[in-house]
């Protein structure tokens, strides 16, 4: 298994909790909400991503 260094980890909790805490249109609140569904702001606390399918690609590092 392959060691993830702090900036690959950093990089993918970052990208991960921009994903799922975007602020979007709601037609049926009639106002902006966040994708997780909370009132904005939105402060809930969301699980870093822990398996390897969220992880940046592995380019050819040597």
């Amino acid at each position: 298994m392959r060691r993830v260094s702090y900036e690959e980890f950093v990089s993918a909790a970052a990208l991960t909790l921009a994903r799922r805490h975007r602020p979007v249109w709601s037609w049926r609140h009639w106002r902006r909400i966040c994708r997780c569904g909370a009132n904005l702001p939105c402060r809930s606390r969301h699980r870093i991503p822990i398996n390897r399918g969220h992880w940046p690609a592995q380019d050819d590092r040597s």
